[in-house]
């Protein structure tokens, strides 16, 4: 990096290029859904897939800067082969994501300036477009990333302080649950640190030049930094769902997220809430397709040459995709929690990785992250294992 100061912004871009990646339309719904229905309790999951993300998160981040080398890199290294699996995994899952990401920016303009979705949709995907056309896209998109963070938790704290929710209840029912549901831990950790988005910053880092043993302080607060950030918008929405709910008002089933914001300021609301979920989605595309990509321009030199203009026609045939056939809800929900089954290989792939010294060099990776990360490995697991078999169980019912 040629200054401290573009370093930091790096840095700080990295961790917001992971948060907003994680907060997509997916998000803005599943929150509002399941405090419909754990209501106060569904604070002690989101306490409980926050502890499991940063376990998951800061070992991958720390061991692909160590070694300086991308997941798939890595994964291959481990196992010979394992990196091309994983990023079939990243790359399908990526592209359906991005399908319902493109499908949720398109809704957010509608609500904001009344365009079609089909319109919106295509909009929003020139506005991304945009972003790598710039020769400075990694700077752009770190910089957009942050703005819209912001904006997103900005208007929905102002909402949620509207909404005025028992919030003694729901710090109570964080650690005192009157309800779990493994499903809705394994979705919610699934759609934070699953699939392609827990590495979008990690990867984001390398290509800012920022690799090696001593980075790795730096790397430890940005991943954190990052779940925090997307955490943070967790906790303000389900306090503001929470608020609504409380009060005995049904959530809208077509789209459950706005009511909070409808309730509050009416019309207005529900423009409020287009910028969010605006927000939410144009910045998961940008991290959909840039992660994605980065998972297959190290197989192929001509795709590293030309990454820019195969991020674009990722996103080109995301939007072609929505316009042609609607946004596929069933298709983005089981992508989500499959998210949650990816994780547990991707991070055991990277903890292995963590005592190869032909990955890492003499680098020695602390024992309690080791362990930690073997926990949320064996936890989501076995979690991903009893997910599966509820949903095929009630397919033979």
């Amino acid at each position: 990096m040629s200054s401290g100061s573009q370093r930091r912004n790096a840095v700080l871009g990295a961790a917001f290029l992971m948060a907003t990646s994680a907060i997509g339309p997916g998000f803005l719904t599943q929150t509002a859904t399941f405090t419909n229905e754990l209501l106060a309790s569904f604070g002690f999951v989101i306490l409980i897939s926050i502890l499991l993300d940063i376990g998951a998160q800061l070992n991958i981040w720390r061991i692909i800067v160590v070694s300086g080398k991308r997941a798939q890199e890595i994964a291959n290294t481990v196992f010979p082969g394992a990196g091309y699996f994983l990023s079939a995994l990243v790359v399908m899952g990526g592209l359906a994501f991005n399908i319902g990401n493109v499908g949720g920016a398109g809704l957010g303009l509608n609500s904001i300036f009344g365009l079609s979705p089909e319109l919106g949709a295509v909009i929003s995907g020139i506005v991304a477009i945009l972003v790598f056309l710039r020769k400075e896209a990694g700077i752009v998109m770190d910089r957009f990333a942050q703005l819209m963070g912001f904006v997103m938790i900005a208007l929905t704290l102002y909402v949620m302080f509207k909404t005025d929710p028992p919030v003694a209840d729901a710090l109570h029912r964080t650690f005192i649950p009157e309800q779990i549901n493994p499903i809705t831990i394994v979705t919610l950790v699934g759609g934070t640190v699953g699939g392609y988005i827990t590495f979008a910053g990690a990867h984001r880092l390398l290509d800012a030049g920022i690799q090696g043993e001593r980075a790795l302080p730096e790397v430890s607060r940005s991943s954190v930094t990052a779940i925090l950030i997307a955490s943070i918008m967790r906790v303000i929405l389900f306090l503001a769902v929470l608020g609504v709910v409380s009060k005995g008002i049904a959530l809208n089933a077509g789209n459950p997220a706005e009511t909070p914001f409808a309730y509050v300021a009416g019309s207005a609301g529900k423009i409020i809430f287009g910028i969010v979920i605006w927000a939410a989605s144009i910045t998961s595309v940008i991290g959909a397709a840039y992660t994605s990509v980065s998972f297959i321009s190290g197989f192929s030199s001509v795709v590293a040459k030309y990454r820019n203009q195969w991020i674009i026609a990722f996103i080109v045939i995301s939007t072609i995709v929505l316009v042609a056939i609607g946004k596929p809800e069933k298709v983005l929900i089981l992508v989500g929690t499959l998210n949650g089954f990816i994780l547990p290989i991707a991070l055991g792939l990277i903890l292995l990785a963590a005592s190869n010294h032909h990955i890492v060099g003499n680098y020695k990776h602390p024992v309690w992250m080791t362990l930690s990360g073997w926990i949320v490995v064996i936890a989501m697991g076995i979690l991903s294992i009893k997910t599966l078999y509820e949903s095929f169980g009630k397919l033979f019912v």
